[in-house]
């Protein structure tokens, strides 16, 4: 047997010497949970524990955290507003940041008189693990919702994650960049689209840049702006008068992203800082 807390400081020295020590610490009551069921309030009481039949596991996943790859692919699992959802390397990790992005929609559809009694059709762009538009779909009432996404790999996670949080979500295989959206008469457009470039690539960390899918994170130096340019030309199409825009950015290129609403007819376009003072959303109603 083994007290709770003793291993708790024995695997924290063990992860990487030179990481923040708030973040280790962080990182290992992740995995004592998930290993062990054990709470912080478990650890901290030095509860005694069996960890002979871990040993090899507890081995094989230091070493990979040690190797950078980030600990939510290792556990096979993040979460996002609330709910526990299933990520892979074909998906990004959520970040609590988009769940800026899909606080911001629900508190928009909550100003509608007529929320109540109408259906809302919400469709996500480029949607990963599924993150946005299933919890958009458990929070606003009525709420009938659509996801898109190129890769195949990343639509297996969202449609499990789908099931697995009961969320009604329709799923298709579609790279918005050479097809038209396929869905008629949506109040909101949302996406997280592509919008790193290459030259900020070398400033990243490596847990990032080694292991997620470099298809969701970078753009093409010479033209950081495609996907939301490609966004809101096709939006225009498809959303209702009044229909609302919604896309997460890069902060370099808030300024150019409000000016391609505006090309494309959108109004009441505004830049949303992030809880951290950064630009980080860019919202708009079409005409």
């Amino acid at each position: 047997m083994k007290n709770s807390k003793a291993l708790f400081h024995d695997l924290v020295k063990q992860i990487m010497p030179n990481e923040d020590l708030v973040e280790k610490q962080s990182i290992t009551y992740q995995l004592m949970e998930n290993i062990f069921g054990l709470t912080q309030t478990d650890i901290l009481s030095e509860k005694h524990i069996d960890i002979s039949a871990f040993e090899i596991l507890l081995a094989d996943i230091l070493k990979r955290i040690n190797s950078h790859e980030p600990l939510q692919y290792i556990l096979g699992e993040a979460y996002f507003f609330g709910r526990k959802f299933k990520v892979n390397s074909s998906v990004l990790i959520p970040r609590p940041e988009t769940e800026e992005l899909v606080n911001l929609i629900i508190s928009e559809m909550k100003r509608r008189p007529t929320l109540s009694t109408e259906r809302i059709r919400i469709m996500d762009i480029g949607t990963g693990s599924g993150c946005i538009p299933i919890s958009l779909g458990l929070e606003i009432q009525n709420a009938e919702v659509f996801a898109i996404d190129i890769s195949e790999g990343a639509l297996e996670v969202a449609k499990q994650n789908a099931h697995d949080l009961h969320a009604g979500v329709q799923f298709m295989q579609l790279d918005i960049l050479n097809a038209d959206i396929p869905f008629q008469n949506l109040d909101v457009i949302v996406s997280n689209p592509p919008y790193i470039s290459a030259e900020e690539k070398k400033n990243m960390s490596n847990n990032v840049v080694e292991y997620e899918p470099h298809m969701a994170l970078f753009v093409e130096e010479d033209d950081p702006l495609i996907f939301y340019r490609v966004i809101a030309t096709k939006s225009k199409s498809v959303l209702k008068p009044g229909g609302l825009l919604v896309v997460e950015i890069n902060e370099r290129f808030g300024k150019e992203v409000v000016d391609e609403f505006k090309k494309n007819d959108f109004h009441d376009v505004v830049i949303i800082k992030d809880l951290s003072g950064k630009e980080r959303i860019v919202k708009g109603n079409y005409l």
